[in-house]
This record gives structure tokens, C-alpha cells and sequence, in this order.
């Protein structure tokens, strides 16, 4: 069977009105992280829109020589981040959000809202694992309670990517 290159879901804020923290910072995260997915050979999954933590991410793993997938919501990739590789156009809107968590390998999250959310409770319904960054003491708190095996904090990106590591090495060992 071929080996297939992890894709490492990246999910966080586009826009700032709902959040109480400053998108500025996730988006720097988020950039950096994009680097690093793209450093370690993994394939880069956002929810694919010129905005906030989906860009950042794409921009980042872009200018590492990472390829990018965008799952976008609309009929279109009109919002389409422009260092997206290959648009996944569903016309699905918020249920898109399913995709995101299922073909994600790892799942990250870079702040936390709605959208974010619901990505973060959907991998952990399909028992995805998932790496919390820059998020809520309530959210960290709240996805844990649901299942703590499968939740992971990072308080850096250098955190998160020591988890994606261990988390991908866990994958791929045999069982016994």
C-alpha cells in the first residue's frame, strides 16, 4: 500500500467581529505554522478563503514550497486564497466544515469561533486528533472534558508541531 503524505488541517478565524482575541496574533501563528507544515513534507488543508487564519496558513506554506488544499463553501473560488494549490469547490457553506475535519490527518486550531468550533467537535466525533493553539482557557477546557485522548494544547507552534509528530508517529505504529 503507498504511503501517503499526512494533510495537516489547519482551522482558525477569518473574521474579527466575533472574537475577543486580535486576529493579528493567530494570523502570525498561523504563518509560521504554514512553514512548518510545509518544512516537514506534510500536505496543508484550510478552509481555503482569502481570510484570517485560512490564508495565513496557505501564505505560509506557500513560501516553504508547501502544497495547499483549500476546502472552499461557496459554488466557486471567487474568495479563494490565492496561495491555495488545489480549491475543493463544494457549494456545501458551513457543512463543509465536515470535510475539513474528516480529511484531516491532524487537526490544529489557531484561535477559536464558531466556525473553529464546530471543525474542533467534528474531528473529535470522527476521533481525529486535535492540537489546540492560541485558544480559550474555556475551549482548551471544554474539548478536553470531551475527550482527552485526543486533545492536545500547544503554546507555541514549536509545541504544536512536536504534538503533530508524536500524534503522526502513533498513526504508524503497528499495533500489538
Amino acid at each position: 500500500m503507498p504511503i501517503r503524505k499526512p494533510i495537516i488541517g489547519v482551522m482558525g478565524p477569518g473574521k474579527t467581529e466575533l472574537h475577543t482575541e486580535p486576529v493579528d496574533k493567530h494570523v502570525e501563528l498561523a504563518t509560521e505554522l504554514g512553514k512548518q507544515i510545509a518544512s516537514h513534507g506534510w500536505l496543508l488543508l484550510t478552509g481555503g478563503r482569502n481570510l484570517g487564519v485560512m490564508d495565513a496558513a496557505c501564505r505560509g506554506a506557500k513560501s516553504a514550497g508547501g502544497t495547499t488544499i483549500g476546502i472552499l463553501p461557496g459554488p466557486d473560488a471567487l474568495d479563494s486564497s490565492d496561495a491555495v494549490d488545489i480549491p475543493i469547490i463544494t457549494g456545501m457553506g458551513s457543512a463543509r466544515n465536515n470535510v475539513n475535519a474528516l480529511s484531516s490527518t491532524v487537526l490544529i486550531a489557531v484561535g477559536m469561533g464558531p466556525g473553529t468550533a464546530a471543525e474542533v467537535a467534528l474531528a473529535l466525533k470522527a476521533r481525529k486528533p486535535v492540537v489546540l493553539l492560541a485558544t480559550q482557557p474555556e475551549a482548551e477546557k471544554f474539548f478536553t472534558s470531551l475527550d482527552a485522548s485526543l486533545v492536545h494544547v500547544a503554546s507555541d507552534v514549536e509545541g504544536a508541531i512536536v504534538h503533530v509528530k508524536a500524534l503522526l508517529a502513533a498513526q504508524t505504529e503497528p499495533a500489538t
